[in-house]
């Protein structure tokens, strides 16, 4: 789903999340799970499905590669490569007092997360491949994997996941078909949580 690039100065803050939320466990094809809160419920043609927000701190690595007369950040998404630079993606944070987890969905981090501040070297715009906004990134650690350098950013907006609830009250990811038909409903869905979280 994507991200809201709403002007937040700290949509991460604790203050905006509400701590008592029930959490659920997301569990992907491959049998990683993910520990979320229950953002947001909404019922759709008899069918519940919530809005999640993960427990940990959500993460990407970026390999930064040459593009003409400019470095451009790739977001590292096949999981091979991931299995290489994991281990040394996980050291590095652990300087920071930072746990890395290979989770369902998105890679998180367990620990509080370095003050954000607004630097030009400190974050990253880039582009997201479904949508022409940019999702806006804290740097947290940079590292080197056989010469290749890597980067590991934390989203600055809240990462939300849409899934479905059965009905044992377990959560599941969508299957496209399922995305598709409630779609067109995430913008109403979105603005009606940010006026809660405000």
């Amino acid at each position: 789903m994507p991200e809201s690039n709403r002007d937040r100065e700290s949509p991460m803050d604790e203050d905006s999340i509400d701590m008592d939320a029930p959490t659920v466990t997301l569990t992907d094809e491959a049998g990683l799970t993910l520990t979320c809160y229950i953002e947001h419920s909404l019922e759709v043609e008899e069918q519940e499905y919530v809005l999640l927000l993960p427990v940990d701190s959500p993460v990407e690595i970026f390999a930064w590669q040459e593009d003409g007369e400019e470095d451009e950040a790739v977001l590292v998404e096949d999981d091979e490569e991931l299995d290489l630079v994991f281990s040394t993606a996980k050291a590095v944070l652990e300087e920071q007092n930072l746990t890395l987890k290979r989770t369902a969905v998105v890679l998180t981090v367990e620990g509080d997360l370095p003050e954000f501040v607004e630097d030009e070297e400190e974050w990253a715009g880039v582009e997201s491949d479904s949508q022409d906004e940019q999702e806006e990134l804290q740097l947290l650690a940079s590292f080197y994997h056989q010469e290749q350098e890597y980067a590991i950013y934390a989203p600055l907006d809240p990462f939300f996941i849409l899934a479905r609830m059965d009905d044992a009250g377990q959560p599941h990811l969508l299957s496209p078909e399922e995305l598709k038909k409630i779609e067109p409903m995430l913008p109403m869905i979105e603005d009606q949580l940010f006026d809660e979280m405000e």
